[in-house]
């Protein structure tokens, strides 16, 4: 897997490098719920909120909405640098964190961030069937959640297969541990229902690159999680599931991921242009 990585490394510098000349602004803690919404909950008006990184006087790029990590109780909304100046928008979310509320409702908050992304990104010249949803660790997991679970993106009126693409980065496929937590459920009792991706496989997902570090050096079963998430997958009829290991990458493993992600996003994207 090393080697694979390396190579994608090569790729993805030549080619981003076309882009490098396009001119890009921010757009800062835009709110993504409704106005009803922001109004009725202080917490919600405060901490949910996104900024955008986009090419100007550009049409039809792709979009990823890129949510962080922090096991759904901390961490903060970012632009990885690594995607900067690689002609995509991109998106970096914040959502509700535990305990200050139940970490479910980052679910909830990740389903109105990608809404407001489809419903908006034509306003900042962007193409809204070109949006990919990626994030680390418990970005990772909610991306999956509602990419895979259908009824958090239905409920804001938009088909989660319209995704473009899927890509987690260690993310948990099983129950998050901080649901479990809640439920009084130990860290390492593995658990799958309805708050696991993998309860969640179906033939007709959205494309799914899946992500981790090296087994041997992620925490706890992350990259055992993603194999088996993996496996069901395809065993239910998915075609376009793939899984990369990175040999000697612990769970921060984002650097030598974000050249897989933005191979992956262009891969999609000739793809799209090459059935039109």
């Amino acid at each position: 897997m090393k080697k694979i990585t390396l190579l994608l490394c090569f790729l993805f510098i030549g080619i981003s490098s076309f882009s490098q000349n396009s001119e890009y602004e921010t757009k800062s803690n835009i709110q993504y719920h409704n106005t009803a919404t922001n109004k009725a909950d202080n917490y919600i008006n405060e901490r949910c909120v996104l900024d955008i990184y986009y090419p100007k006087n550009t049409k039809g790029f792709a979009t990823i909405v890129w949510f962080h990590g922090g096991g759904l109780t901390g961490g903060d909304k970012e632009i990885p640098e690594a995607l900067k100046n690689k002609g995509f928008a991109i998106i970096g979310v914040n959502y509700r964190l535990s305990p200050k509320v139940k970490a479910a409702k980052a679910i909830e908050d990740a389903a109105a961030a990608v809404s407001w992304a489809f419903n908006n990104i034509t306003h900042y010249g962007g193409d809204p069937s070109s949006i990919f949803v990626s994030g680390h660790s418990a970005g990772g997991y909610l991306g999956m959640m509602i990419g895979l679970d259908k009824k958090y993106l239905q409920k804001e009126g938009i088909d989660a297969n319209r995704i473009a693409g899927l890509i987690p980065f260690s993310g948990q496929c099983i129950t998050h541990f901080e649901i479990r937590q809640e439920n009084g459920i130990p860290e390492k009792q593995p658990t799958i229902d309805a708050f696991a991706p993998l309860y969640h496989v179906r033939a007709d997902a959205p494309p799914l690159l899946l992500i981790t570090g090296d087994r041997e050096l992620e925490m706890l079963g992350r990259y055992e999680e993603n194999a088996y998430m993996a496996r069901m997958m395809k065993l239910v009829g998915h075609t376009q599931t793939k899984l990369y290991e990175l040999d000697g990458y612990g769970h921060g493993m984002t650097e030598p991921a974000f050249p897989l992600l933005v191979n992956e996003v262009n891969r999609i994207l000739k793809e799209k242009q090459t059935k039109k």
